[in-house]
């Protein structure tokens, strides 16, 4: 059997605002059957600390660690929570809601597509699974999550590797189509990253970030050989190959379409009204 060409991606490390700015670009092309469904590899330069949709920075952010930590700063415009973007690999699939291959549903789209994610881990010779929150309280603990902190705890279908989150993914539905990205974490600097958001107070934080590598872990830590982002996009460009039955094949933007993310880039994503405004 034949199968599906989709576009792929690898764009290497780029600012926030142009990350944020190609994945919509993407969507809006594939909406107007401009473009195949596309899988895209892509980098942080500086390393970022992006927010959900919803995130309110005032409340959930410590605005001061960003700017002492030298990071970039962003709102996705899928939901969840933070996510420092620093030693790891960002993947977005952009795939109409009416593709034959995408439920109807979001949670069980997620799966669909994560099914990539899994077989990339799996490359990696790292035994993930899909995470099932299985209790009525774990089903309500993900609607109100203890902490801003995306890897705090797995949602539905993330992946897991020994009880453990080893990727987080957010999605978005527009013009009748599926983004979603995800972050796939090498390593991570724990601290740091809890520097980066609010707590009620200093003894909050200390349980939370605690008991944080028992619930998420980085892939270095789990895999006696170190794992370079030149590995990581080879195990996971296979990944989607086999979990999604498809062949990926290389997409070069135009200048026209290039003229048109840094446009976009400018002035939505660089934008203060867009980043802070919630």
């Amino acid at each position: 059997m034949m199968k599906e060409t989709w576009n792929f991606i690898n764009s290497g490390k780029c600012s926030p605002a142009y990350n944020m700015a190609l994945d919509e670009a993407l969507l809006e092309w594939h909406s107007e059957d401009k473009i195949r469904p596309t899988i895209r590899f892509y980098g942080w330069e500086p390393a970022t600390l992006s927010i959900g949709y919803f995130q309110k920075v005032e409340k959930e952010i410590n605005l001061e660690a960003v700017k002492k930590n030298e990071l970039g700063f962003i709102r996705r415009p899928t939901g969840g929570r933070g996510v420092l973007h620093d030693k790891e690999l960002t993947y977005s699939v952009i795939v109409s809601e009416n593709h034959p291959k995408m439920p109807k549903g979001v949670t069980e789209s997620y799966r669909v597509i994560s099914e990539g994610v899994l077989d990339g881990f799996k490359q990696l010779g790292l035994d993930a699974y899909f995470a099932i929150p299985k209790t009525k309280e774990d089903q309500e603990n993900l609607k109100n999550p203890r902490s801003a902190v995306c890897f705090d705890a797995p949602s539905w279908y993330e992946l897991v590797v020994e009880g453990r989150k080893v990727a987080g993914s957010a999605q978005t539905r527009q013009k009748n189509v599926i983004l979603q990205h995800g972050s796939i974490i090498l390593e991570l600097d724990e601290t740091k990253l809890f520097e980066l958001f609010k707590f009620p107070n200093e003894r909050v934080r200390d349980r939370l970030l605690k008991g944080f590598s028992q619930k998420a872990v980085p892939i270095n830590e789990l895999i006696k050989h170190k794992v370079t982002i030149d590995d990581a996009e080879v195990a996971f460009k296979r990944g989607f190959e086999k979990g999604l039955q498809i062949d990926l094949v290389p997409y070069q933007l135009s200048e026209e379409q290039e003229a048109y993310v840094h446009e976009l880039a400018v002035k939505r994503y660089a934008n203060d009204e867009w980043n802070f405004r919630r």
